[in-house]
């Protein structure tokens, strides 16, 4: 079937079996189908969609397209964390280090950021002498050693989706759930993993708006895992607001330090620990949620979890010193105090707003040629709920350049609405409701 065929297929609505989706993609990577094609066909699946066996089977090419890791003699069990990203969103700093401590081994391989959201790569490289790019065989001797590792995404690994993201992101075709889904997921299933949670963000500071599409990509990306025999389950964690109170690189570092001391933001400690509850679940570790958090909560508690954080910055050639110094790691010469402009209660802080003026202050990246300082970003001092004084402090910049902090002064305070009573969800001691819904579809 020619590749006209196979687009109009798809622009009509119709099903593609396996072997039209192998041929045509294969082709593209072969260099006899053209971009403008494959973006014709990324097109059509955005308006059309695709059912799960078409994604299952889109997924499984992207997969073959590259290498596999083979995880297979390192002993116990393999479970993965991937999230869709947000604004102060330093999770994994903290959950790799500590459900490994647990006894799960966590092969995490991960992203640089882009736009308002941070990257854990960039996190990590904010450290002092930390390597991310690691060969497959330094990547399982560590994992070997410790239990984890954490490295960025491998040129090996699915080639066939970088150059269909690639298309996609000047296509507008990213947004597609069946395009993203089987992105996410076939990169997450090169590393032969036996469990794998996903972090699924909602709200004004996450990849998807509203909680309809977001459980709608929640559901297919644990369909896709739980089809390739992977037990898979996801979250629906809360993203209107920023998560903890630092963003920007080596800031989020040194929050995920305090966290794994015992010491973190209570909406980062909520996150991680139901994260790592679901994990140590899937792995057979413990039986219940609350088992698990409390086996957690005990690891940071008698140091396991950060003497293992510390093992794995030695083994990936960081710095270790910065667990006890953290003026080691990038500090920005320029703190600049942002003060309220009125009075009253906190209502809502727009956490995509807050998260692009971390990115003009030089903490992340508006393209991904853009070079960002691991120094920079906004540590917070009041959030939703809190009542503020005019004149008393927001929060703090932290930047190489003062007219950047003028720049995104303007937008931090339009990110911030105040009202003269607590916000409706905050007026009866009630917690900010972080875990909003829990996807588990696990097949034994």
């Amino acid at each position: 079937m020619r590749a006209y065929d196979i687009i109009k297929k798809k622009r009509d609505g119709q099903d593609l079996s396996k072997d039209e989706l192998s041929a045509f993609l294969g082709n593209y990577l072969k260099g006899e189908v053209s971009d403008y094609q494959v973006s014709a066909f990324l097109m059509a699946v955005f308006l059309k969609g695709m059912t799960t066996e078409e994604m299952v089977n889109m997924t499984e090419i992207m997969l073959e397209s590259g290498s596999r890791i083979d995880l297979s003699d390192i002993p116990g069990p393999k479970i993965d964390k991937h999230s869709t990203g947000g604004v102060g969103d330093k999770v994994s700093l903290v959950l790799v280090p500590l459900v490994a401590s647990a006894g799960v081994v966590v092969p995490m391989m991960s992203g640089r950021g882009l736009g308002h959201t941070g990257g854990t790569v960039d996190k990590l490289e904010s450290i002092p002498g930390f390597r991310t790019t690691l060969s497959v065989k330094e990547f399982k001797d560590i994992l070997s050693k410790i239990g984890c590792a954490m490295i960025g995404q491998s040129e090996e690994i699915a080639p066939l989706d970088r150059r269909l993201y690639a298309l996609r992101d000047v296509t507008a075709t990213v947004e597609s759930i069946p395009l993203i889904a089987s992105s996410i997921m076939s990169k997450k299933l090169s590393k032969g993993i036996d469990g794998l949670v996903l972090d699924v963000k909602v709200g004004r500071g996450a990849f998807m708006k509203d909680l309809e599409g977001a459980r709608r990509l929640a559901k297919t990306m644990t369909e896709i895992g739980n089809s390739f025999g992977v037990k898979t389950a996801a979250l629906l964690t809360d993203m209107n607001e920023p998560l903890g109170m630092a963003i920007g690189n080596s800031l989020e570092v040194r929050e995920a330090i305090d966290a794994l001391k015992g010491k973190g933001p209570q909406d980062l400690m909520e996150v991680t620990l139901h994260l790592g509850a679901l994990m140590l679940k899937l792995g057979g570790i413990e039986e219940s949620l609350e088992a698990g958090k409390g086996r957690l909560i005990r690891l940071i508690e008698d140091g396991s979890a950060l003497e293992r954080f510390i093992k794995m910055i030695e083994l990936h050639g960081g710095n270790p010193k910065i667990v006890e110094r953290p003026t080691l790691l990038p500090y920005s010469c320029l703190s600049i105090d942002i003060t309220s402009q009125e009075s009253g209660y906190i209502q809502s802080m727009d956490a995509e707003a807050v998260g692009v003026a971390s990115m003009i202050l030089g903490a992340g990246r508006e393209r991904m040629d853009s070079i960002i300082d691991p120094a920079a970003g906004i540590i917070l001092k009041k959030k939703v709920g809190d009542f503020v004084e005019r004149g008393e402090i927001l929060c703090s910049f932290c930047t190489a350049d003062d007219a950047l902090g003028e720049k995104a002064r303007e937008i931090f305070l339009n990110a911030i609405k105040f009202g003269e009573r607590p916000p409706a969800n905050r007026r009866f001691l009630e917690k900010r409701r972080l875990i909003i819904d829990t996807i588990e579809e696990v097949k034994n």
